[in-house]
């Protein structure tokens, strides 16, 4: 079994800034990718940030230069830091991973529950 869960959601005002945390946990063998998608409503679910194992990184447009994602390898976790919140940012947060349970198992996606960002004043 393998859980994502988010947290570092919340209510903040344009400008502000929050960090999301996500951790995996379970049976995991190895973790390829980890990112960030976001769904606001009315809208389809859009990826925010990708990070991969080695490290590199790739961005949504829109966030590009406000956003950063990291990832601590030891801990299974991945990091957004957003800064510079917009009001069009408001969405649910999900994590996403791409992970192998075991020697052999197929790379599969795992997902979070989510987390609510909110920008408003």
């Amino acid at each position: 079994q393998v859980q994502l869960v988010e947290s570092g959601g919340g209510l903040v005002q344009p400008g502000g800034s929050l960090r999301l945390s996500c951790a995996a946990s379970g049976n995991i063998f190895s973790i390829y990718a980890m990112a960030w998608y976001r769904q606001a409503p009315g809208k389809q679910r859009e990826l925010v940030a990708v990070i991969t194992k080695g490290g590199s990184t790739n961005y949504a447009d829109s966030v590009k230069g406000r956003f950063t994602i990291s990832r601590d390898n030891a801990k299974n976790t991945v990091y957004l830091q957003m800064n510079s919140l917009k009001p069009e940012d408001t969405a649910v947060y999900y994590c996403n991973a791409v992970l192998s349970r075991y020697y052999n198992d197929p790379p599969t996606n795992y997902w979070g529950q989510g987390t609510q960002v909110t920008v408003s004043s």
